[in-house]
């Protein structure tokens, strides 16, 4: 029975590394049209991908065995683990030619949304390349599982636990349709259709064509990545950043719910939802207030400047993008912590940020007033609510052990981080940055990650792919009963 287990994950591994080789499909197209240098190192990531997909998939192509969620588990984060160890091949063999240590880091990066970088002169590098690596935001916002569930005949199999090892939110087990799926189509064909409308937008704006496919695919994302080393800064354009607030805002809502939205004809549902409200609300208290902030501090003399830096950077953070306009860790105290903070929270649940989601955030506060109730009324009854219903003890319980595993990594990878070298402002900056999936960070991680050094680079690539996975994904791997059949 292990035998055939394993030949069972062997066979969708094998399927899903094998898919990822298109990739490099459309940058192979750009540098062939546009005679760049690059074609041989997209060439030769998209063989190994494809060997390597068609070996493991080819000896066990007719196994059918009934894939469990803790098969689930393992192939989603093998699989990410795995694309991106692919996926850093082009940054290695073409510009901008990066030690393997620190390509893995820019192809995480760019796959788990995350936005970090360790590249300098994004402006020189070479058309195809550029795509590339927007690309990785792009694939990686709605999941590469949950692409391969909805185009894969062979994985309706086990498709069940796929989604829900790699779905984000503390309700993993809600489906748009009856089938997984049709449901990962749903969300996909929704994710499709933004990002178009997000291209234009950025096109009619001012963007250059390829700019504006290129930033819709890391906004929609919540990615991040940029064709300048100057982000949003390098336009300077207010209808650009408020264009690109719009639909980072997008990016942070359910795309389960803008499918209900969409199909229903119906705007009210968003502020029907609970978590979006609160999403919003948080969103624009912090921005008022940051504003005050950079007004009173005297970083910006007109509120009106305040105000749209403020709100700009305040969705870029709290939807976990990390798209900037002027760079914020010089800004008046405390906003800089602030920013990088809001990334924890991150957005909504089954959206494409990053962080510890709305909902959670929301369970957690609540569960610890409930605490406090019951102990001023020892035999009341309180319940924790959500959108005026009850939330499942399991799903509370839940919530409380997610966010005690959660804190446990965060607070461990600092003080690995700091024992590296890296000052504790820069530590804390960077476990925000990389297991929040927001990119900037503080102090010397502020830009970029160049001054970290291997280990801790290779510890922030762990770190990304834990907070893209939830902790508890990747987490489960290192239990003893999890290798017990």
């Amino acid at each position: 029975m292990y035998s055939i287990r394993f030949k069972a994950i062997q066979r969708v591994l094998g399927a899903l590394i094998g898919m990822s080789s298109v990739i490099a499909l459309p940058p192979i197209a750009i540098a062939i049209a546009l005679d760049e240098s690059t074609t041989p190192a997209f060439v030769e990531s998209f063989l190994l991908s494809a060997i390597l997909g068609g070996a493991l998939w080819f000896p066990v192509r007719r196994i059918d065995y009934q894939l469990r969620l803790r098969d689930g588990f393992f192939i989603v984060t093998a699989t990410w683990c795995l694309v991106s160890l692919a996926a850093a091949i082009p940054f290695v063999s073409g510009p901008p030619h990066l030690s393997y240590v620190d390509a893995v880091f820019e192809a995480t990066s760019g796959i788990t949304t995350t936005g970090a970088t360790v590249i300098i002169g994004l402006d020189a590098l070479p058309k195809s390349m550029l795509f590339y690596r927007q690309s990785l935001n792009f694939i990686g916002g709605m999941g590469i599982v949950i692409l391969a569930v909805a185009i894969l005949p062979m994985l309706k199999i086990g498709g069940t636990q796929l989604f829900r090892a790699e779905s984000t939110g503390p309700t993993k087990d809600t489906k748009l349709t009856p089938r997984v799926a049709e449901t990962a189509k749903a969300l996909w064909i929704v994710y499709l259709v933004i990002n178009v409308i997000c291209a234009v937008a950025f096109w009619l704006g001012g963007m250059s064509l390829f700019d504006a496919i290129c930033h819709a695919m890391s906004t929609v994302a919540t990615g991040g990545f940029s064709t300048h080393d100057a982000s949003f800064g390098y336009w300077d354009s207010w209808l650009l950043d408020a264009i690109a607030s719009l639909f980072m805002l997008i990016g942070g809502i359910s795309f389960g719910l803008h499918y209900m939205a969409w199909r229903r004809a119906e705007v009210g549902l968003y502020f029907r939802d609970s978590e979006t409200r609160a999403f919003l609300r948080i969103t624009l208290g912090a921005a008022l207030l940051i504003m005050l902030l950079l007004w009173l501090g005297g970083t910006y003399d007109n509120p009106g400047t305040a105000l749209s830096h403020a709100l700009f950077q305040v969705v870029s953070c709290i939807t976990t993008t990390g798209y900037s306009t002027s760079g914020f860790d010089g800004w008046a105290t405390p906003s800089p912590v602030m920013l990088v903070f809001l990334a924890i929270i991150g957005g909504c649940s089954g959206s494409t940020a990053g962080g510890i989601k709305v909902a959670r955030v929301l369970m957690f506060l609540r569960q610890g007033l409930r605490e406090v109730r019951q102990l001023v009324h020892p035999k009341g009854q309180f319940l924790v609510k959500m959108g005026g219903k009850r939330v499942s003890e399991r799903v509370v319980l839940s919530v409380g052990g997610f966010m005690a595993l959660y804190t446990l990594c965060f607070g461990t990878l600092i003080l690995i981080l700091n024992a590296t070298g890296l000052d504790f402002r820069s530590s804390v900056g960077a476990v925000v940055a990389t297991m929040g999936n927001l990119g900037p960070g503080l102090g010397e991680t502020s830009a970029n990650f160049i001054a970290v050094n291997d280990f801790g680079t290779w510890l922030c690539t762990f770190a990304m792919i834990l907070g893209r996975l939830e902790v508890v994904t990747v987490l489960v791997l290192l239990s003893p009963t999890f290798w017990r059949d």
